[in-house]
């Protein structure tokens, strides 16, 4: 491995001007303030891409979750925000984009300093994208109805959607502002407070979202954020009597986790967006192969490949198979890593060097057991070994660990095969059912294939399709609940029935 140093140039030099005068604060947000931890433990948080300290974050433990959720449970019950009108909620978030729109720039080198992904991505995808999200469903809970149903003569029902109460929300580091933002929003709009552990690699975004949701009328005390290890601050809301319900993205491991403390605690209500091994499925038929190569390199390798519903396992239809696998090597070209703070970065580096010992272990069980057509190289760079090439790998035993394994890193498993069914079953045979995608010119065969892959979400001639309008989540070991779309408001509320009889 050689090491190579990145010196910024043009634009470039503008974001690490940026990064440079930034002040990051690693402290909590309770009761819509800024306070020390009581537990009294700090991490020196690191930017993966060079390892300079950034922050002191400070960690939280049983004690400062007890305060979130006690400040929580006060500013629920006061009903000055789970009262307040559809058109009340809506202005506060529709203002709260417009901060987060106007300090964009700031959330981007947090995401980017915090976990390595590119700023192009996160000045440009994240920042925005989060932003427009408030704004959906401030939007969407005004133009939400009640119901009246059919009851006999001299009676009258009425069927509310009701908040939950206290929620607390568990969310990742590979995403940490935007998938957030796919619980948070909700989650307020509904009416609910909220107790948010954001993940220790990637904290800051999620920490200043809550300071500037006060500024935008979030009432002090809805929302709360405490940074922490999960086997305590995730633990100790999984356990926590007085949280009603906890939205989660995460390992399918921990998910289950989650499950038992939920089960032996008050029976909090779950939803759960895990794991996944996202398949995708290229047919002779298809239309244009050299457009499906290069969405697979997306697919696989966007983000660093450190996406739950990542197009790792392709799978190519045997008279396509080898022109495939050369388009595909050529797109790969197109993802190698470098700086996070230069725009032109196609992948940064991933969310630490233990995670890319990881992934890197990965990458060598399957230099034993397969060949490595493209990558398979870590390269140094500005002093980090947190990059990976973007790796291919072909002749893995159907049986290998790999095809079950979520690597969550940029490596792609290629693998012929002859007939539809076959494709199918090996689609489908893994523990997961987030995403799968498939390439086709019939449109028989899309709906056909389609309706057989168990998957959340199916993206034909495409890969991993997503936005606001339509829900994602999964099935199997995927998990239960969907993010997205004005459906995920069922996640943070429940059907009440009034019944009144006048007659």
């Amino acid at each position: 491995m050689t090491d190579t140093v990145s010196a910024p140039t043009g634009i470039a030099t503008t974001w690490h001007d940026k990064a440079a005068k930034l002040t990051i604060d690693g402290r909590p947000v309770i009761n819509g303030k800024r306070v020390d931890a009581r537990s009294g433990q700090t991490q020196a948080k690191t930017n993966p891409a060079n390892g300079e300290v950034i922050s002191q974050l400070h960690l939280g433990g049983q004690a400062d979750v007890d305060a979130a959720v006690s400040a929580a449970r006060t500013a629920y019950e006061s009903g000055e925000w789970s009262r307040a009108s559809a058109t009340h909620r809506r202005e506060v978030l529709l203002r709260l984009a417009d901060l987060i729109e106007a300090r964009a720039d700031e959330f981007a080198l947090l995401d980017t300093l915090d976990m390595g992904k590119p700023i192009g991505e996160s000045s440009t995808i994240d920042a925005p994208g989060s932003a427009a999200l408030y704004r959906f469903y401030g939007e969407a809970i005004e133009k939400t109805v009640d119901e009246i149903p059919v009851t006999p003569v001299g009676s009258t029902a009425l069927v509310t959607r009701e908040s939950l109460g206290v929620i607390g929300i568990i969310v990742p580091w590979n995403y940490p502002l935007e998938i957030a933002t796919w619980k948070i929003a909700p989650a307020l709009a509904a009416g609910n407070a909220l107790v948010v552990k954001p993940p220790v690699e990637a904290s800051h975004s999620i920490l200043l979202l809550a300071e500037l949701a006060v500024e935008a009328g979030v009432p002090a005390g809805i929302l709360n954020v405490v940074p922490g290890r999960g086997s305590v601050v995730g633990k100790a809301l999984g356990m926590h009597m007085d949280v009603d319900m906890l939205g989660f993205t995460g390992s399918t491991e921990v998910a289950m986790q989650l499950q038992q403390y939920a089960g032996t605690s008050n029976m909090k209500r779950l939803a759960l967006e895990a794991g996944g091994k996202s398949s995708n499925i290229i047919f002779a038929d298809c239309d244009d192969l050299e457009a499906a190569a290069v969405k697979s390199a997306f697919g696989a390798f966007y983000n660093q490949g450190e996406v739950c519903s990542a197009n790792s396992r392709i799978f190519v239809e045997r008279p396509v198979y080898e022109k495939f696998l050369e388009l595909f090597r050529a797109a790969a070209d197109g993802f190698q890593p470098g700086d996070p703070l230069d725009p032109t970065t196609a992948i940064g580096s991933l969310v630490s060097e233990k995670h890319a010992d990881q992934v890197w272990e990965c990458v060598e069980e399957a230099r034993a057991g397969g060949t490595i057509v493209k990558g398979g190289n870590r390269p140094g760079i500005n002093g980090s070994t947190a990059f990976i090439d973007p790796t291919i790998i072909t002749d893995l035993p159907a049986d290998h660990r790999l095809h079950q394994h979520e690597i969550f890193g940029p490596v792609a498993l290629v693998t012929p095969f002859d007939t539809e069914d076959e494709a199918i079953e090996k689609a489908n045979g893994t523990p997961y059912g987030l995403a799968a995608s498939m390439w086709t010119g019939s449109m028989a065969r899309a709906h056909r294939v389609s309706s057989r892959l168990v998957a959340g979400t199916v993206s034909v001639n495409t890969v991993d399709a997503l936005g606001f309008t339509t829900p994602f989540g999964g099935f199997k070991q995927s998990g239960f609940g969907r993010d997205l779309s004005v459906h995920a408001l069922e996640n943070y509320s429940d059907f009440k029935t009034t019944w009144l009889q006048w007659g």
